[in-house]
Parts: C-alpha cells; structure tokens; sequence
C-alpha cells in the first residue's frame, strides 16, 4: 500500500534504504535528473550545484518500502574531486553523460574506473544517456553506448529529464535490481539456516540498518555451484 499525502508518512515502515549516487561531468543533467525523479520538477535555469546533496523518496518494490536516497555530486567534478565518502555506502549508481556532447560520453570510462576502485564490487550501475528531447544535436549514436555498456556489465537507457521520458524506468531499473540482490541474499541466508547450520552465515550480515546499507561484498554465497 502506497501512502498517499502526508498520512501516516511519517510512521511508515521503511524496509530498505539504498543510496544510489549520480555521477557523470559537469551539466549534463545530474540534478536535473535527480530533481524529476524525487520531486517530478525541471528547473530551466538550473544552477550548478554547490555543497553535497542529497533527496530521497520513497517507493513499494514487491510490497516491501524503500527509500531511494540519492546522491548529487554537487558539482565537485569540476575540480575533479569527488570524495570517497560520496561513494562509500552506494549500492547504485547512474553513470549521466550528454547525448550531445561526445566528450561527456568520452570521460565515461574513467567516470566508471574512479566509481569501480571507491565502491564496493557489487554495485549496481546503470549508463544514462541524458538529454534526447535535444535529437537534432546527437553526438552519440545509441549505437556507442550500447556497446559500451553490454562490454562493461551495465543497464543502459537514454533519458530526457526535460520531457521527463525513462526517468522513472531508470531509477526503477537499478533500485529493482538491488531490491533483488538483496533479497537474494536473504533467501540463501534462510536456506543455509535452514540447513541445520545456523552458524555458516553469521557474521555475514545481510542489510546494514542505518542511512546506507551495504550489499556485502562476499557473493560467494549466491553463486556457488552445488
């Protein structure tokens, strides 16, 4: 049951909190992006963002509540200083380049380079390709970036947070996937308890409680082969 207006919001069990942190270069929609999704605006006369930040919102995924907390990187990649304290906590990330402007796609690989040595490995990354309601200025064939993201293991979509298109299909896309993850992880908890052997996963917590929860990274318990 989503919970409509203020009722009963701020009692509202939330079962799950993942930060998913937004990274690309300077304007290409970061925030844009982040405000049509938390709060459905667009802003014309979007300023750079100065100062960490970060909303939230809160959704149903298979019945179950989770607050996506999002973070912007506030404009620190234009000193190229993005901290690992961004990073640290993240569970997904969206990977933002300009569908206009090539360089924006360019510095992709080492945007993915800096985000695989902070966060941990198991990471959910989606590549966005912001801007298409700007079509006649393309400077990226789909084409590229879909290569590039079947090459590195990542969701891909293109966006326009002006036309509001795949906003929501992205957030969803990545939040679902570490929904799933997660859960996955539980089940298998639950299996190895069940098993009589209540002490082979403990220790392994599974969802840290608090503002960032950790997916852990010893995945060996998902994918052994019997």
């Amino acid at each position: 049951m989503a919970s409509g207006g203020g009722y009963g919001d701020a009692s509202q069990k939330i079962d799950y909190v993942f930060k998913v942190v937004l990274i690309g270069d300077s304007a290409v929609g970061k925030s844009q992006i982040l405000s049509r999704f938390a709060r459905n605006e667009f802003s014309l006369d979007s300023k750079a963002t100065i100062g960490v930040e970060f909303q939230t919102r809160t959704l149903v995924i298979d019945h179950k509540s989770v607050k996506a907390q999002i973070w912007d990187t506030a404009g620190q990649e234009r000193y190229r200083a993005v901290t690992s304290a961004y990073y640290r906590g993240a569970v997904g990330a969206m990977l933002v380049y300009d569908i206009t402007k090539r360089q924006t796609f360019d510095h992709i690989p080492r945007w993915l380079e800096e985000l695989r040595s902070h966060a941990d490995k198991n990471i959910v990354i989606i590549l966005i390709g912001n801007k298409t309601d700007l079509e006649d200025q393309r400077a990226v064939p789909t084409e590229d970036a879909k290569e590039f993201a079947e090459k590195e293991g990542l969701f891909f979509l293109e966006t326009s947070a002006l036309e509001a298109t795949n906003v929501e299909t992205a957030f969803l896309t990545v939040l679902t996937e570490i929904f799933n993850i997660v859960n996955k992880k539980n089940l298998v908890a639950d299996e190895s308890q069940g098993n009589g052997n209540p002490a082979s996963l403990s220790g392994k917590k599974i969802v840290v409680p608090g503002p960032a929860q950790v997916i852990p990274a010893k995945s060996n318990t998902c994918c052994r082969s019997s």
